[in-house]
């Protein structure tokens, strides 16, 4: 379980630092986003709740605003629906992102569609035999934002909104769908 989650952050991580040359029409402008998230989160459909963590996204844009991304969050409540027991969610996702930036304005807009893998720990999973502890599963992740450049080397991540689903053992349907919003600094190399 957990040596899988590993292999999908370092082949995420390689990918996005493989600097795609080939393509390249202008120099690459790698960038580095660290957030604070929120997401209205459920484990089976109509009982919903909050849950609050972070992200780190690894950007690469490399030919006319398209470009790669990775993201690894984590997300954490300590009771669900009153019941006392809580819940860590871990997602590790990577795919494209474009980026609009205009030519007389202070911002860029951008959109991103990322797949992955889900890791939920330090709570209940229902299985055939029983019931887990932790399980891994599919994770999407479509959404966009807005950067706001402060100078050169330093921006800000305005705000950044995402539909986050996943698929982790719930005893119904097996799918999550939640609303993952938030803001944070972006660092540029």
């Amino acid at each position: 379980m957990r040596s899988s989650f590993g292999k999908v952050a370092l082949l995420m991580g390689a990918c996005v630092l493989a600097r795609l040359g080939a393509w390249a029409e202008a120099p690459a402008s790698p960038d580095l986003a660290i957030t604070y998230d929120a997401s209205r989160a459920n484990i089976v459909p109509g009982n919903n709740f909050w849950m609050q963590g972070g992200s780190v996204q690894i950007h690469d844009q490399f030919w006319r605003g398209l470009g790669v991304v990775a993201d690894i969050a984590g997300l954490h409540t300590g009771n669900v629906h009153g019941t006392g027991v809580g819940l860590s969610l871990v997602t590790a996702t990577f795919g494209p992102r474009y980026t609009w930036s205009f030519a007389h304005q202070r911002y860029s807009l951008f959109g991103q569609v990322l797949a992955g893998e889900a890791n939920g720990f330090d709570s209940v999973f229902p299985t055939a035999t029983g019931t887990e502890s932790s399980a891994d599963g599919l994770a999407i992740e479509v959404g966009g934002g807005m950067n706001v450049p402060l100078s050169g080397h330093l921006a800000v991540r305005a705000f950044e909104a995402d539909w986050l689903r996943t698929q982790l053992p719930n005893g119904s349907t097996g799918v999550q769908n939640s609303l993952r919003v938030g803001a944070g600094f972006i660092f540029k190399f």
